[in-house]
């Protein structure tokens, strides 16, 4: 599937498109192409946008261990 990632402290100019099965997988194969910057807890918040819904999800990524869960 097709979907934009961002930093969720980035403006949509800095998104880049990522193919990957699931939304979690695109973030984490976004962190893994283009970098990151880590907030103080060692993870980054990811805005991950279907292109074919239009639906967005955002997910916190743990830097130190990869797991990835829903922005809470």
């Amino acid at each position: 599937m097709s979907y934009t990632v961002r930093a969720r402290h980035l403006h949509g100019g800095h998104a880049r498109p990522v193919d990957e099965p699931t939304a979690e997988a695109a973030a984490v194969a976004y962190l893994e192409d283009f970098g990151h910057d880590a907030d103080e807890d060692e993870a980054v918040s990811l805005i991950v946008r279907d292109n074919a819904t239009g639906r967005e999800q955002c997910f916190r990524v743990d830097l130190t261990t990869g797991r990835t869960e829903p922005c809470g």
